[in-house]
């Protein structure tokens, strides 16, 4: 922060500098012009005069500072300090001005150096005209005489330099001397805002890990929990078994309770597998386009067998629609809701799932005729191993962990998940697709 500030400011200060140094130069080099005229101006006067007392001797006389050029009414020279001009003058501007104005100046290109050149011409009373020349060198001379100015520039440039750094440590050392666990002294009362809400986030950063924390702690006593029902269970009835007490009718039902144990254990397994893929957000496929409605058909298709079990039917609505998602995660979030939907039904029940779009959403529907959900217990189904009615749950066979992948598989594809449901009437979950994920 303080290499920004300071190098912020020095460069402000070199900008303003610059920019003076620009302004003083043009300024100078204007006012050199000005008066660079003005001397010609005056070097002609005394030269007409000079000619007004010993003629064209005068001229002969003059130092070579300026060139000087006499002029007849028709344009031939008449007299030349350097003895090189033979052509016609009249067509110069400064020359064709004072033939009408009475004087002129004009800055251009020398014809015989090929140096930029300043001249000056005058009127004089016999019609003919004089005219002084200076090349613009000499102005540049005149500036190189004002090049000290430079050096105090160069001083100047130093002391900001030194004066930003000193500036940048003086605003930033208290900033970093801030305690932000008391905030006891605050360099800057513009920074309070800033610092409130570095403690705002402070804390519910805080409250989150907390948060984090005790649902980790939840996770695991849960994953025990469940973990350790299905093992004691296997465990005991191996135990009876291994006693050969057991008759061969009872080894008979052990064996299938012992398989019915493992096969929940290996769902419960592969349950926890996915939440924490989901958690982590890794080693799924990415998203592509996919028929959400032809998914519907294939869970509906490969459930038929179970809502036979049960007797419960299964209707498909809907047409052909498109997002971008994963396939293998929103199989998995239809099958668990419409396993649930027949899992919780009642014999002779039925199942709906639905796909709908509109300009804002798609959305997918899973419905059923089944037992419902009680008021209370709506807004914790969605919660790892909650379950509504325990003993229920683990007499179908449920993990209590399928609508937590429903719920984390639709936060992966940000979507919303919204429940109604009545007891004794049934439930219908609606997963709420965002248009920016629907292929138009």
């Amino acid at each position: 922060m303080t290499k920004t500030i300071f190098r912020n400011t020095f460069l402000v200060g070199m900008l303003v500098l610059a920019i003076c140094t620009l302004m003083f130069f043009g300024l100078q080099y204007t006012q050199t012009i000005d008066e660079t005229y003005d001397a010609l101006r005056q070097e002609t006067s005394y030269a007409v005069t000079g000619m007004e007392l010993s003629g064209v001797e005068f001229l002969e006389g003059l130092d070579d500072s300026s060139r000087v050029t006499w002029i007849d009414r028709d344009g031939s020279v008449l007299y030349d300090s350097e003895g090189s001009l033979s052509t016609d003058q009249s067509s110069y501007a400064e020359v064709a001005e004072a033939f009408e104005d009475g004087e002129g100046k004009e800055t251009r290109k020398s014809d015989i150096s090929g140096r930029q050149a300043m001249y000056y011409a005058r009127l004089l009373d016999d019609g003919t005209v004089l005219r002084l020349g200076r090349p613009v060198a000499a102005v540049m001379e005149a500036l190189i005489a004002v090049s000290p100015v430079l050096w105090v520039f160069v001083l100047v440039l130093i002391i900001s330099g030194v004066l930003a750094f000193r500036a940048a440590k003086q605003i930033v050392t208290p900033i970093n001397d801030i305690d932000l666990e008391s905030h006891a002294s605050i360099p800057y009362p513009e920074l309070a805002p800033l610092l409130d809400k570095i403690e705002e986030q402070k804390m519910m950063i805080q409250e989150e890990a907390g948060q984090r924390e005790e649902m980790r702690r939840e996770f695991s006593a849960n994953v025990t929990h469940e973990l350790k029902t299905p093992l004691t269970s296997i465990s005991g009835f191996a135990e009876l078994m291994a006693t050969g007490d057991v008759s061969p009718d009872k080894v008979t039902e052990f064996s299938k309770d012992i398989y019915k144990e493992s096969q929940r254990l290996i769902s419960l397994i592969n349950d926890i597998i996915k939440l924490s893929r989901l958690d982590e957000e890794a080693d799924l496929p990415p998203k592509k386009d996919m028929d959400l409605h032809e998914l519907l058909l294939r869970v509906a298709d490969d459930l038929k067998p179970v809502a036979g079990r049960n007797n419960i039917f299964i209707d498909v609505k809907g047409e052909e629609v498109h997002i971008n998602g994963v396939d293998q995660l929103l199989y998995e979030m239809v099958y668990n809701l419409c396993d649930n939907a027949i899992k919780y039904n009642y014999p002779g029940g039925k199942v709906i799932m639905e796909t709908l779009t509109d300009e804002k959403s798609t959305r997918l529907i899973v419905e059923d005729t089944g037992i419902g959900i009680p008021p209370e217990h709506q807004k914790r189904v969605f919660e790892r191993f909650y379950r509504v009615d325990r003993s229920h749950s683990q007499e179908i066979g449920g993990t209590g962990l399928g609508l937590s992948i429903v719920k984390h598989g639709a936060m992966y594809h940000d979507a919303e998940v919204s429940m109604e449901s009545t007891p004794g009437k049934g439930t219908r979950i609606t997963i709420i697709f965002p248009k920016k994920d629907v292929e138009k």
